[in-house]
């Protein structure tokens, strides 16, 4: 569990030290004693709103590591180790990119790329994966991993992300203010009340969510495409197919939050599919025969 939260703990522990920063130094002077400066709260909003994602995504890499416990294994000895950088490897110079660091963590199936850039990235894989899958299948799911890292997916999540946090902040406050405005009609005292600080709490929770199902929409979209790359590095979709129907029928990986995203499978089911950053595995099988 404490993996799962991992990356949401951070990137609130983020967004409270910059509202506490913006704070102590007086920088929220969007709130005037003549109401709102729009331009003052679309620049705070923007700090708050992608400060967190930024830094979250600058930390993604370490952070994925110490919660995995993944070990490197680029200059490994060992036979398998071996094959599975090599795999690496002759994927990332299909896409065009720098090696990445290669890795494996004990857990049940499952795998995740991440990183800042692109050409910095790690790409990691469970022994469960390597366990129950052959060789084909996991050449695909290393393929899907590559893909991400070539099409910049980390740092696109990131950017929709912080472009989310953005209109939450902004919105939010915006709304306070005219409620704490009607609620305080004929007071004079200057400052925000409470009517906008319980507003702009609640209103940063509701909208929270909200975007959280904008983010995950992306998300599933850009399932689809890394299922394409590693199709398209491969030359063959089968083996991505029957990777993705074998993890079906595998009880899929529990991964930390910072990387949940990025990895091979999720569980969606239910309300829950708003939120899953993965399609159903049925849904992403059908995309790929039809391309055949």
């Amino acid at each position: 569990m404490k993996r799962i939260f991992l990356f949401l703990v951070t990137n609130l522990a983020v967004m409270f030290v910059l509202g506490l920063v913006v704070n102590l130094f007086g920088l929220n002077r969007f709130l005037t004693a003549n109401g709102l400066n729009l331009g003052q709260l679309l620049a705070f909003a923007a700090v708050m709103g992608f400060g967190g994602a930024i830094i979250s995504l600058l930390m993604s890499k370490p952070m994925a590591k110490w919660s995995t416990r993944a070990q490197v294994i680029n200059d490994s000895p060992d036979a398998t180790h071996q094959w599975i950088v090599a795999t690496v490897r002759r994927f990332a110079d299909k896409a065009g990119i720098q090696m990445p660091e290669v890795a494996i963590y004990d857990g049940e199936p499952n795998a995740f790329a991440t990183g800042a850039f692109k050409n910095s990235a790690l790409v990691a894989v469970s022994t469960g994966l390597l366990q129950g899958m052959n060789r084909d299948e996991v050449e695909a799911v290393i393929g899907h991993e590559v893909a991400h890292v070539a099409n910049g997916d980390m740092v696109t999540m990131t950017l929709i992300q912080g472009v989310m946090n953005t209109f939450v902040v902004f919105l939010s406050r915006v709304i306070g203010h005219l409620v704490d405005s009607f609620l305080r009609r004929g007071d004079n005292r200057s400052g925000p009340g409470i009517g906008y600080y319980a507003t702009t709490i609640v209103l940063d929770l509701v909208l929270g969510v909200l975007a959280a199902i904008i983010v995950a929409w992306f998300s599933r979209q850009r399932e689809f495409r890394a299922d394409r790359g590693a199709a398209d590095m491969m030359g063959n979709s089968l083996p991505m197919q029957h990777a993705l129907a074998r993890l079906g029928g595998l009880p899929p990986g529990e991964l930390p939050k910072s990387v949940q995203a990025m990895g091979i499978t999720g569980i969606p089911s239910g309300f829950a599919r708003l939120f899953s950053t993965h399609p159903p595995i049925e849904e992403r099988i059908a995309a790929l025969q039809q391309r055949q």
